[in-house]
């Protein structure tokens, strides 16, 4: 019996290994609950809250498009992981921010809210994590 050739495979190293598949598995878990929340909100209540549901459902994608790109490897798909985790921690700070300021236009909560408080406020935290650690290992040219 033969072994398999594993010269060609790909193996995690880099941002991909180690610390980064906990970040990974983090995104990971965001994006399935922020998915489901998402998908419930609109099923049953939708026109209760329409833009903090739609916010729910545009974070979801957010955090698939970067649970994704984080667990590729390559520099395209850092890149694509960079633009995904600016666009939450730029998504986070408004919605959190007007969340505070102007609280009868979000009623309903979603996952930005309040910086992410209904989260512990890891959505404010992931992204800043994130972006360090693409940071730490971009690939230099």
């Amino acid at each position: 019996m033969s072994t398999p050739n594993t010269a060609n495979q790909e193996t995690p190293t880099g941002r991909t290994s180690g610390p980064g598949r906990l970040l990974i598995t983090v995104y990971g878990v965001f994006a399935i609950s922020a998915t489901a929340r998402a998908l419930l909100q609109i099923a049953t209540k939708f026109d209760e809250a329409p833009v903090a549901y739609t916010l729910s459902a545009f974070a979801a994608i957010v955090y698939i498009v970067a649970t994704v790109s984080l667990a590729k490897p390559g520099a395209r798909w850092a890149t694509i992981a960079t633009v995904a985790i600016c666009i939450e921690l730029l998504g986070v700070l408004v919605v959190g921010a007007l969340s505070l300021f102007d609280p009868a236009a979000f009623q309903h909560a979603s996952v930005w809210s309040k910086f992410g408080q209904g989260y512990g406020y890891i959505p404010l935290l992931l992204p800043i994590v994130g972006l360090i650690w693409l940071y730490r290992h971009r690939e230099v040219k």
